[in-house]
């Protein structure tokens, strides 16, 4: 017999929900740590504040795993399916940093980001929660996903680019650089490191996919109204002859 505290566990907005929000609070911590380090050139590598809260962070992020794979029906299909939520909720960072582990700064600069693609599922799954319908959610979860992209990108490229490009001056630089390259129109401004270009190809693959899906929604839309209107003329049409 199903009991409450078990249809609360297994509701979307029971235990899951709870976690999914903790997750999305801490990668915006992340992400918010990452730009101020970004902003101010500080080495995170020589902060031992930050590597021991991404350590928990990552510690959390692998508490939710094994819960949720737990408390899957099916643990099986849950864990193929979530695999690569398991690898990127691993700190490596802080594993290279035990073990003295030497990559450069590039690298290093990269695996910062490797949590927040748990914080991305998190975050597409809350705004579905928010959103009225499923195509609303999915075109809203898009868009979000789009824009944290484009963010990170012009990070990325900001640090890449900025000492050794003389066209990316200060950040704001860099991220018109990546909103014109995802609109597939292009910028005046080039990368120049092999980093920079490969993100320059990326961006301009994800502006092609993501932009088509707007072109989707619009229409879904106006199928939708045009379809309620019709309704509501044959309703109008049908009212004198129920009367008569």
């Amino acid at each position: 017999m199903k009991t409450a505290f078990s249809s609360f566990i297994y509701s979307r907005r029971g235990i899951y929900g709870i976690l999914h929000i903790l997750i999305l609070l801490m990668s915006l911590f992340l992400v918010i740590s990452i730009s101020i380090d970004t902003f101010h050139n500080i080495p995170f590598l020589n902060q031992g504040s930050y590597l021991k809260i991404q350590f928990w962070i990552c510690m959390f992020f692998l508490f939710d795993f094994l819960l949720e794979f737990f408390l899957s029906k099916e643990k099986g299909r849950y864990f193929t399916s979530h695999f690569i939520f398991l690898l990127v909720s691993i700190p490596y960072l802080n594993i290279i940093d035990f073990y003295h582990i030497t990559f450069s700064p590039e690298i290093s600069y990269f695996l910062r980001f490797i949590p927040l693609l748990r914080g991305g599922y998190a975050l597409a799954i809350v705004v579905g929660w928010l959103s009225g319908s499923k195509a609303s959610g999915l075109f809203t979860s898009y868009i979000t996903m789009l824009m944290a992209t484009v963010y990170f990108a012009s990070l990325i490229f900001f640090v890449l680019e900025h000492k050794v490009n003389p066209m990316v001056t200060d950040y704001w630089s860099a991220l018109w650089w990546a909103f014109m390259d995802v609109t597939t129109v292009g910028s005046n401004i080039y990368a120049v490191t092999p980093t920079g270009k490969i993100l320059s190809v990326v961006l301009a693959a994800l502006g092609m996919m993501m932009f088509p899906i707007f072109t989707v929604y619009v229409t879904s839309l106006v199928q939708q109204a045009n379809k309620r209107k019709e309704e509501y003329y044959q309703s109008q049409q049908s009212e004198p002859a129920d009367t008569k």
